[in-house]
Formats: structure tokens, sequence, C-alpha cells
């Protein structure tokens, strides 16, 4: 080509097939500088930017970039990417660390072809290219898609049983109240603070049939889907986490009440829909009716609580202090353990915030309720 004759491109037609749409999403993702190429530094990015329930191998990048990086020039094109991705000795070499690696960069979002739509197309003019190229948008819902049957969500489904059982071995007896053998050894007993495994235990405990169910059908509801997305142990952690902070608070505020059921947990759950609401706003579809809808659910829970005892006056044995502390920690720790589909940055000074103040609440709960000896004196009958 004769210097100074300006190159002719072609510009990308309107509708490219999906697999083009693709992988170019992917690439141009990920290609920081625009520059068309995906250096060593954006492809170390790409993977350090994931998260793993396993460690990567530390010269993983080099070895990608030796098999993919075909023309040894020290950086991916397009082309390169693409291969990069359905090379077989990559799979070969890094076995599952591949594998995970490719499926967390490549959300399974459809392309949408919206050149017809005012919303989605519109025609770009590049300062360094002699053409205009159509925008093609995306639908949310990567967090949607990472719903996932296997591993099976089955670990509130195994609380709940337990729950179940233990509940049934006490009706079999003739209590279905708190005076059974079960519950007697189970259930937050602020007389006996000594036994430490009441302050987690009582959420096996329930009093009645309704309670029992009431609890049963939100935590199921609530942390059956949680467990398809973030695994078995991020959501026990959050479960256990709330039902910790709400005997703990319960203790300090109130060191009469006793404590039975697994509203503690269950609000940690439904915080912990909040938590993740937030870290993966961008990813959800319909984000903000899902905020609103556990947002209300919340406030009513709260304005009845508030309504019946300050202006109906009801005398009640909830403890509502266990379900507002069962709710911090939820939020809290869901937002410290529950997966966060795409880092930002504000979202990483949100991750320490929420980590340090659960943990200085929960250390100066436990150090509280072991220290603090005249609060709870002159308490036994």
């Amino acid at each position: 080509m004769p210097s100074g004759q300006r190159e002719t491109t072609v510009s990308m037609p309107l509708t490219p097939s999906r697999s083009d749409l693709y992988w170019r999403r992917i690439f141009e993702k990920y290609d920081k500088d625009n520059d068309g190429r995906i250096s060593y530094v954006e492809l170390r990015d790409i993977i350090e930017s994931r998260e793993y329930d396993q460690d990567l191998p530390d010269n993983l990048v080099d070895k990608i970039m030796i098999l993919a990086d075909s023309d040894n020039s020290g950086y991916l094109d397009f082309r390169e990417f693409v291969e990069m991705m359905h090379h077989p000795d990559l799979k070969a070499v890094f076995g599952h660390f591949v594998a995970r690696y490719v499926h967390s960069i490549i959300p399974q979002r459809r392309p949408v072809d919206t050149t017809d739509r005012w919303t989605g197309f519109r025609s770009v003019s590049r300062t360094d290219r002699d053409h205009s190229k159509s925008i093609f948008t995306y639908t949310d819902g990567t967090y949607e898609e990472e719903y996932s049957c296997w591993p099976p969500a089955i670990c509130m489904i195994i609380i709940s049983l337990v729950e179940i059982i233990l509940f049934c071995y006490d009706a079999a007896k003739g209590h279905t109240d708190a005076n059974g053998t079960i519950a007697k050894l189970f259930i937050y007993n602020p007389h006996k603070r000594h036994e430490a495994w009441r302050f987690l235990t009582y959420m096996l405990v329930h009093v009645g049939v309704v309670h029992l169910v009431v609890n049963l059908l939100v935590q199921l509801f609530l942390g059956v889907p949680l467990e398809m997305v973030h695994r078995w142990w991020r959501v026990v952690l959050v479960y256990i986490a709330g039902v910790a902070a709400g005997s703990l608070a319960t203790s300090l505020t109130d060191p009469k009440v006793y404590l039975a059921g697994a509203s503690g947990g269950v609000y940690a759950l439904i915080a912990a829909h909040i938590a993740t609401i937030i870290m993966n706003w961008s990813e959800m579809e319909f984000a903000i009716i899902q905020l609103l809808v556990f947002l209300l659910l919340a406030a009513v829970d709260i304005g009845t609580a508030v309504y019946d005892r300050y202006w109906q006056h009801t005398t009640q044995n909830i403890g509502y202090v266990a379900h507002l502390a069962g709710a911090i920690a939820g939020l809290l720790v869901g937002i410290g353990v529950l997966r966060n589909l795409e880092k930002r940055k504000w979202e990483k000074r949100l991750w320490w915030a929420a980590v340090l103040i659960y943990c200085c609440l929960m250390i100066g709960g436990i150090l509280a309720n072991i220290f603090w000896t005249e609060r709870f004196m002159e308490r036994k009958p």
C-alpha cells in the first residue's frame, strides 16, 4: 500500500453472528487500553479480577500466553484470544483451573441486536478510524445465569430437616413448647449462659407448629436460591452469623429473654439478599425491584413490632432485637463472603468496611457477655 494512503476498513455488519458478537464483547471488555490487543498485564488482570474456590497456579498467565500467542508478539489479538478459548492444550495442561477461568470470564449472556431501537444503536465516530460501527447492548442477568443445581443446594434443607426432627421428638412426648427434652437442652436460657452452645443451638428449637412452619418456609425460599449462586458454605456462614448475633445482642439488651427459633438466621438471609443485590447491582435483572421487595418485608415486620408495642401495648415474647441483630449481621457478612461477580473500587472499600464493622461488633458482644458480669447478676429466679 502506498505511503500516505489511508487504509480502507470494512464496517461491521449491522447483524453480525451471535458468536462474533459474543467473543468480541468479551475481548473488548478486557482490552483496557482499546488498542485491539490484550497484553500480558491485561491477561493477568482478567485472572486476578475473578474469585475462585481454589488458588490458581502462579505461572498460569505465562503458560496461557505461551500457548495462545501464536506470533510471539507478546500480545493476544482477537483471533488469538478466540483460539485461546478453544485451545485443547489449555484444558489438558491446567485442567479445572482453565475450565473455571474460562467460565468465569465469559458471562453467558445473549447479545441483543438493537439496531432498530433507539435505546441500543448509535453511530460512533472514531478519531483514529475512518468508519462507524453499530453498538450492541446486552441484556442484564449475568447474576441470574449463575444459578446452578450442581452441587445441589441441600444445606438449608438439611438444617430444616434437623429442626423438624427435633420438634417432632419433643412433640411425640407431648411438648410443643419450651418444656421438651430437646428444647430445654438447646434453648437460649439467660440463666444458663455458661453453656455457650445455647447461643447457637436455640435456632433448632421452635415453640409451636406455626413458629416452626413460618421459619422453615422463609429460610427455604430465601436460603436455597442463595446456595444455588453462592454455594452452601457461604450461606451457612451468613446464617450462623445471624443466629450468633441475635443471641449476643439479646443477652445484652434484655438479659431476661429466652430465645427459641431460627429468626436471627432467617433475617440474616433476608439481609444477605440485600447485600448481594448491592454488590451485584449491574449484573442483576430488575435489581431495584428485588431490593424494594426485601426492604418492604423488613419494614412491614419492624413497623408491626413497633405498632404492637407502643400503640397497641401488646405483650409479646418475641425477641425483636435478635431479628434486628440477625439482619445487621446478614448484611455485613453477606457483603463480606457472598460472591461479587464483578468487583469495583467502591465495592472493595465497602467490603473492608463491612468486615471490620462486623468483627468489631462480634468481638465487643462476646467480650461484653464474658466480662460485664453485673449486667447478668441477680437474674436467677
